[in-house]
């Protein structure tokens, strides 16, 4: 898979090896991702999981997310048009959907992790006032 067919942020392609190593862990949150497979029907799909787990690890912000899915869906797409056979592409096209749904539907707890720290967050009573305080 040649890079210049994916969309990512020109610090991604700057990473050395041992500092993508750090963020990037293919498919799936690590403890999972022995279960979810980086191909679809035998097509590699790691490159568009890693960039996906960057963006993650860069994102501030809900929308920054949101870039985060489409640009993982796009990217698998550009892998799927580019690498796949005409019989494959549709089943594969669908999985790479299902991808996409999975980490909109289940993917804010990674995305957030590590970035709202306890002292930052807001008790109840800092938003709805003090008789929501336990």
């Amino acid at each position: 898979m040649t890079s210049t067919l994916l969309y990512a942020p020109a610090d991604y392609w700057l990473l050395s090896d041992a500092a993508r190593a750090e963020i990037c862990d293919g498919c799936g949150p690590n403890f999972l991702a022995e279960f979810i497979p980086d191909k679809l029907l035998g097509l590699d799909i790691s490159d568009a999981c890693d960039i996906h787990d960057y963006m993650y690890a860069m994102g501030e912000d809900e929308n920054d997310r949101r870039v985060a899915d489409r640009v993982f869906l796009n990217n698998m797409l550009r892998i799927i048009n580019h690498d796949s056979k005409k019989a494959l592409k549709p089943a594969r096209r669908v999985m790479a959907l299902t991808y996409y749904y999975i980490v909109r539907s289940f993917g804010a707890p990674w995305f957030w992790d590590g970035k709202n720290l306890p002292e930052e967050m807001n008790a109840p009573s800092d938003i709805f006032g003090p008789e929501f305080d336990s």
